[in-house]
Formats: C-alpha cells, structure tokens, sequence
C-alpha cells in the first residue's frame, strides 16, 4: 500500500497536464500512487495520460465519461489506497518537497489535516499567499477562530492545499458534493475539519496555483440556481460553527461568522514589481544549463549548490527568515562552533563585521546565544530545537533526491565513497 495517494481531475487538459504530472513524478517523497482521472476529455489528453502510465508504474489512469469534478474526485476516493490523499487540479503543479513536507509534517505531529502556504501565478509572476503567521498545531476549535477572520480566502477553501488522512475520509464517509459548483471544495473541508483534533500549520508554499476558472454565470448556471446553492453553501458554513464553538464562543465570533455572507470566495491578485511578488522560475533557486560533461565534478558541486539553496529557501519561507539566517544555523547544526570567523564569513559571502552582525541579529531573535562580544561563541538555543529539525528533514529529502534512481548497494557504495572524499578534501584545505 502506498503511503500517499495523489489525485489530478483532467478535462481537456492536454496543454497543461505535462507539467502537472511531471511535478509528482519530481518529489523526493517517491512511495506514492498517482491516480489521473480522465473526465471524458476532447482533446489529446487521454492519450497524455496514457502514455505517462506506460513509463512509470505509480500512475494509474481512469477514462470516464464527463461528470464534472466532484463525481470525478469522488470516483478516485473510491480508488484510492493510500494512507494519506493529497490533491492537484490540472492545470497547477507542486514543488518537489510538497509531499515530502506534508508526510513529514503529519507524522511528526500526529496532524489529522496539514495545511499549507501556495504560491499564487499570473501571467509569469508569483506571490506567496498564507493565512495563519505562525507554524505549528492547531485544534479544532483554533483553527476554526483563524477561519472565521478570513472564511472567503482560498487558503481555507480549496482542497489543494492541504494533506487528508484517508482512513478519517472513509469512516465518515467524505465526499464531495457532486450537486455544487461553488465551493464544493470548502463544504468538504468544512466536514472534515469537523472530525479533526490536531491540524498542523505549514509555513512552507507547496502549491503553484493557476487560476483559470469563470464565474458561475460563465459556467452555464442560471441565476436563480446560483442563489439557491450559495444560500445553502451560507447555511452550511454557519452550522459548522455551531458544532464546533459553544454557544458563547459562536455569539463571539458571529460578526466574523456572518462576513462570509458579502465576502465570499476570492484570493489576492498578484501584482508584478510590487514586494512580494517575484517573476516565476525566481521565488526559487532552479537550474536551466546541461553539462557538457556527464563526469565533471565541477558540475555536481554546481547542482547541489543550487539543490542546497532550494531546501534552504524553504525553510527561510518556513520560519520567516532569510536564506543567509537560516545558513547560520546549518553551519551550526554540521559543525556546532565556529573554529574561526575569517572562514565563516566567508562562508556566507560575508565580510566578517557583517557575519558577526547577522549572529547578533539571530541572538535578538532568540535562536543562538553568544559570550558578550564574541559572536564566534555562538551556540543553538532550544527556541532553535525546530529550525534544527527542519534541517535535519531537508538534509535527509536531499539525500534522497540525490541517489534517487539508485539501487541500495549502488547507493551504499557513493556513500562510503563520498565520505572518503569529504575527508580527503578537509585534510587538502587544512593546509
């Protein structure tokens, strides 16, 4: 049994669905099923998804007649065998650590729904978009107070964004509502955060989202059906929170309760130039350049700069940080002190004043702690104890995007090769 099943409803998505697929095929979480439901597409996509099955067993793809995309989603539930369930829409894709994150996350923290940041991109430009500023576990009825100060943002009411535990779907039997067309993806979560005790917050963007959808109008649906179904997706939304609050805590928070009567589903546009918003390819260190050689170590110290920086990015987005803060604490977490600070500074691409200033800033900030004016003593606090774990976790994900494709002895043999060139080079730069 896979440990995360992945869902992608596809309906003439043939111009899209390459680059959607080949983002699952790209994570270092590799013990997955893909399921790839064909909703009776006219274009090419049937034969797209076809030809992916034949390359890579973990995709498994289902041809059916067009029934729109709850019935869709709903079909690979019913196919699905994986512990977690993890979605995609077509036209989106995920960051190679997306699922890696979200397993880590759940089982590290008993999480019953992890929920994270998404990248938000138009027309070749990207802005992060979160809604809860601190990482970590939430209950329930914490959660639900973070929801009802922004019910309409889409960091609450898609489906994509966050990471289910199959065995909670299926003993309350969830499933999509196949008679909505507007917020189908909300009412479901709403029915599953109703069954959760622990939901896990985070802070790392997982999801490129693509907003490509019309209105309701634009769809096909009259007026008065349109009226009718966001009437009964209100009703449904007040009546969560009368199961989960107290009646105190529903009269306290009914103000909020009641703003998603005029503000309904929306999420920010991205803004190019602005802070915040980053040309697409640049919110992440990526790599565009072949080697002219397959066997050049010039070139693998290139790629696993520029994988190391990747990993580091995310983790800075994590625990709002910048990168070089967070390649503070890596240098301490690998070597626990600093033998000496020309090194160090260097390290970072630093003058040493600058180095020093930087220890100081992460000391204000409660990550390491220092001898009075003597930022070489610098040393992890226990505040840092989950920035180090985090660490630890991308240390371990790189290790398998690196030897991904490699068998256990060929694995086990560049391991025991590689530690002898690490030695072999240490002893070279000591003199």
């Amino acid at each position: 049994m896979p440990k995360v099943s992945i869902i992608i409803p596809a309906y003439n998505a043939e111009k899209v669905l390459a680059r959607c697929i080949d983002s699952v095929l790209a994570q270092t979480f590799t013990d997955f099923e893909l399921l790839v439901m064909d909703d009776g597409s006219k274009d090419g996509t049937a034969a797209l998804c076809d030809a992916y099955a034949a390359k890579d067993a973990r995709i498994r793809v289902v041809h059916k007649e067009n029934s729109g995309v709850s019935d869709t989603r709903n079909q690979a539930l019913n196919l699905a065998t994986g512990e977690y369930l993890q979605f995609l829409d077509a036209d989106d894709w995920i960051t190679p650590e997306a699922t890696a994150l979200f397993v880590h996350a759940a089982e590290e923290n008993r999480a019953d729904l992890v929920i994270s940041d998404f990248y938000r991109v138009v027309d070749g430009w990207t802005a992060r978009k979160g809604s809860i500023d601190e990482e970590g576990v939430l209950s329930r009825e914490e959660f639900a107070a973070c929801m009802a100060k922004s019910p309409a943002d889409y960091y609450y009411g898609v489906i994509w964004n966050k990471f289910f535990r199959r065995d909670l779907v299926e003993k309350y039997k969830l499933r999509m509502d196949e008679k909505l067309r507007w917020c189908e993806d909300f009412i479901f979560n709403l029915e599953y955060i109703l069954h959760t005790e622990r939901i896990f917050v985070l802070r790392a963007p997982t999801y490129y989202y693509v907003k490509t959808e019309g209105s309701l109008v634009q769809q096909g649906l009259e007026i008065g059906k349109i009226v009718n179904m966001k009437m009964n997706v209100i009703e449904y939304y007040t009546a969560f929170y009368k199961k989960v609050f107290s009646e105190e805590e529903y009269l306290a928070h009914r103000s909020e309760i009641y703003g998603f009567l005029i503000d309904y589903s929306h999420d920010d546009a991205v803004i190019p130039y602005l802070p915040g918003s980053k040309r697409l390819g640049e919110e992440k260190a990526f790599t565009s350049h072949a080697p002219l050689s397959a066997d050049d170590s010039w070139a693998e110290a290139y790629y696993m700069a520029r994988l190391i920086r990747r990993y580091t990015e995310t983790i800075a987005a994590r625990f709002d940080l910048e990168r070089k803060e967070v390649e503070v604490v890596q240098f301490l977490v690998n070597f626990r002190h600093i033998e000496s600070m020309q090194e160090f500074a260097e390290y970072l691409n630093l003058l040493p004043i600058a180095a020093a200033a930087l220890i100081e800033y992460l000391a204000i900030k409660g990550y390491v702690k220092t001898e009075f004016g003597k930022p070489e003593s610098a040393e992890l606090t226990e505040k840092a104890a989950e920035l180090k774990k985090a660490i630890l976790q991308a240390s371990e994900e790189l290790e398998r995007s690196m030897f991904r494709g490699f068998s256990e002895a060929e694995v086990e043999t560049l391991r025991t090769g590689r530690a002898r060139i690490i030695e072999n080079l240490r002893s070279q730069l000591e003199h």
